[in-house]
């Protein structure tokens, strides 16, 4: 429908919908402060980050983000490969936490949702802004506009801004009108004095943003400090599969910025050693005519950063999966041909996901780090003709590496 259906249409097509099921399910969102989470990165994380503090505080609470749906204690992972549901989905979500006595509500709101007005007649309290990098380019036209889409959250909610003054496009946001502006950086983590469980700086950064948003609500610091630190992991962000001989780290980062940040954490945080071990990189990238442009950027990444490079497959849609690797893989290799040992510089390509995996434990010695992007907690792979083939890539590890024990008594 899109590619022959006008613009305009297309909006006043999905508008329609949002209008529809916002009446069939009653309005729920004009009986609890919502709170809309934006940015390229860092918004599941921020979302489960504030849900945890106002659980704290005894605030029954629902969120929805790309990793699961919860209403109060009760919880189910998303399955729909879609961050922001279609407006049906929202919304009768929204009716079913006001029907458990939820006053608050914690969204994941996407660039792609705005397009489809999945953000309208949620009565946004707050929104929250993480951080922009280019990401869904053909989708939008130009950064600029993808941009401009995740503006709109910030012009329908009108009472709380939420930014982070850190990041460069912070300006552009800071220019719509609200009752309430709350800027947040790095520099203000020194007054908190807080000691994350989750690895990387940049959770400090969305635990900053959880917190603005908890003490705009009447939240202590104390409250939000304790919720915060007690969170062991979040699913598939930076999670820990396997802690020894060897470190098996899963992450969802699929764009430049995401998986460089989640590179450097291992590089530049003393705590892991990495100077002395290998980091071993299994990476891939979504397909689905979905920002070739960042493929062979992404494989520029893994060979700035990385020890040994395994590309493989990750999402392929309709695309032909081994020409993704390949524009990945060549990324990689126009600056890993100069290194200095051909063994390790060589990028292996292999096209099964568990077999690249397996390969990345049978490489890995006792110190090593594992680093597998792409997929998170995602419970399926997307493949030609609109088909899932079940897959979890914890899951995946942790059998592989019981088959790799097995063998070696590692």
């Amino acid at each position: 429908m899109r590619k022959f259906a006008p613009q305009f249409l297309l909006s006043w097509y999905h508008f329609g919908w949002a209008v529809l099921g916002a009446v069939l399910y009653g309005f729920p969102a004009r009986n609890m402060r919502v709170i809309g989470v934006t940015g390229t990165n860092g918004k599941s994380t921020t979302v489960e980050m504030i849900s945890r503090i106002l659980r704290e505080a005894g605030f029954k609470t629902a969120s929805l983000s790309s990793i699961r749906f919860q209403i109060n204690e009760k919880e189910w992972r998303n399955k729909l490969k879609m961050t922001m549901p279609g407006r049906f989905v929202i919304q009768r979500f929204l009716r079913q936490a006001v029907d458990a006595g939820c006053t608050h509500a914690v969204i994941e709101v996407t660039s792609e949702g705005i397009l489809q007005h999945r953000h309208r007649f949620l009565n946004f309290h707050t929104a929250v802004f993480t951080n922009l990098s280019p990401e869904h380019i053909e989708r939008h036209g130009s950064f600029e506009k993808y941009r401009e889409a995740k503006g709109e959250l910030f012009k329908v909610a009108k009472k709380v801004h939420v930014i982070n003054a850190d990041d460069p496009n912070a300006q552009y946001f800071l220019q719509f009108p609200a009752k309430t502006v709350i800027t947040y950086s790095l520099a203000d983590a020194k007054d908190m004095d807080l000691h994350l469980k989750l690895l990387g700086t940049f959770n400090i950064s969305n635990a900053l943003a959880a917190t603005a948003v908890a003490k705009n609500l009447g939240i202590s610091s104390d409250i939000s400090k304790r919720a915060l630190e007690r969170i062991e992991g979040v699913p598939g962000r930076m999670e820990l599969v396997v802690k020894e001989p060897f470190r098996v780290v899963v992450d969802y980062a699929f764009t430049p910025a995401a998986l460089e940040k989640v590179y450097q954490t291992f590089r530049e945080n003393s705590k892991f050693e990495i100077r002395n071990s290998k980091l071993i990189c299994v990476l891939g990238a979504a397909g689905g005519g979905r920002d070739k442009w960042k493929r062979p950027v992404l494989g520029k990444l893994a060979a700035t950063y990385c020890d040994r490079i395994i590309v493989t497959n990750e999402d392929p849609y309709d695309e032909d999966p081994m020409a993704i690797i390949e524009q990945v893989a060549k990324g990689a290799e126009q600056i890993r041909i100069n290194q200095q040992n051909p063994h390790e510089s060589a990028v292996l390509k292999i096209l099964d996901r568990r077999e690249a995996i397996a390969k990345a434990l049978f490489f890995a010695k006792p110190g090593d780090t594992v680093v597998i992007t792409g997929k998170g907690c995602e419970d399926s792979i997307a493949v030609k003709g609109g088909k899932k083939i079940p897959w979890d890539d914890r899951e995946v590890v942790r059998e592989e590496f019981r088959q790799l024990d097995s063998q070696s008594n590692i």
